[in-house]
């Protein structure tokens, strides 16, 4: 079993991702979920870089002020190409296009991430260049046909088949990409460990 820090206030993660859920139990953290419902529009002069932290920002101040004692945890990740953000696919035809547009081509994923306590807010982006190299048709079908492709900005997970095999290049955190750039989540939320940094060292 997992070892969990504890903390000096209770960690709500504002996403409903398993990816985020899975890194951040990984990490050592145990936590609440309470996804946070907001308008996620923004307007079309909105730098794309800056989207998702205006976007993770947004669902942490919506869980602030029911959850003002608590750390709040929020995300949101984007890939763009093209100038262009490739949100997630509607159906399995535009997935099937998303990754024929990615297909042998470099792109961004960007992750916004902001963590709100009783100290204040922190908010950061992080950012990957991912560089599929040219997928076959029947390789873009085969995974589509999966339905791996549908919850995910881009059409895809770099955590998937398709990530695991197409992916020849990353530059970036891998965690980035998967959806929250854990090594920066965990600066944030060093200061408020309590007792792992009191236990003696057992070797």
């Amino acid at each position: 079993m997992q070892s969990t820090f504890s903390l000096q206030y209770p960690l709500i993660l504002a996403s409903n991702s398993p990816r985020r859920k899975e890194i951040l139990s990984q990490a050592g953290f145990s936590f609440s979920v309470l996804p946070s419902d907001v308008d996620e529009s923004f307007s079309s002069q909105t730098p794309l870089e800056e989207v998702p932290a205006i976007l993770s920002e947004r669902k942490a101040l919506a869980l602030c002020e029911i959850h003002p004692n608590a750390l709040i945890l929020a995300a949101d990740t984007v890939v763009i190409l093209d100038e262009k953000i490739l949100n997630k696919p509607s159906s399995k035809q535009e997935a099937f296009a998303m990754l024929s547009q990615l297909s042998g081509k470099t792109h961004q994923v960007i992750t916004g991430i902001t963590l709100q306590s009783p100290l204040g807010i922190k908010t950061k982006i992080d950012r990957a260049d991912v560089t599929f190299r040219s997928l076959s048709h029947w390789e873009i079908d085969w995974y589509v046909r999966g339905g791996s492709s549908m919850d995910k900005a881009g059409a895809y997970g770099v955590q998937d088949f398709i990530g695991m095999a197409g992916i020849e290049k990353l530059e970036g955190s891998f965690y980035t990409v998967m959806g929250l750039p854990i090594y920066q989540v965990y600066e944030w939320l060093s200061p408020f460990i309590l007792d792992a940094k009191q236990s003696p060292i057992l070797f």
